[in-house]
């Protein structure tokens, strides 16, 4: 698995089970990095909530890269994965497209090899 144009391109088409690969990485990085931020600065320090936010950020990046090429794969437009950013009935709606729904067979639109 080429981990690069897993999380840092947004181009082309994604499986189900890289995208689970990916979404769990990034996951646990997150999970990892908020535990050490708590241990290290504990809880209400505004240093802390601002780390916080930088990781946050930073790991949207490739979090959207995946979603991206995941709705590729599903011949649907990468706009969709902003599904994810509504309450509740989205991130169940983008987790349910993404992580159980097959994608199209054969080439589609954004991969026609």
């Amino acid at each position: 698995m080429d981990w690069q144009n897993l999380f840092l391109t947004n181009t082309g088409r994604l499986d189900r089970q890289p995208w689970w690969i990916g979404s769990v990485i990034i996951f646990l990085i997150s999970l990892i990095a908020r535990i050490v931020i708590h241990i290290v600065f504990g809880h209400g320090n505004s240093l802390g909530h601002v780390l916080d936010a930088i990781i946050g950020l930073v790991l949207l990046y490739p979090a959207v890269n995946i979603g991206i090429k995941r709705f590729h794969d599903r011949d649907k437009s990468g706009w969709w994965v902003l599904i994810a950013f509504v309450p509740i009935i989205g991130w169940i709606w983008y987790v349910v497209e993404c992580g159980f729904l097959p994608g199209t067979d054969g080439p589609n639109r954004f991969d026609p090899t």
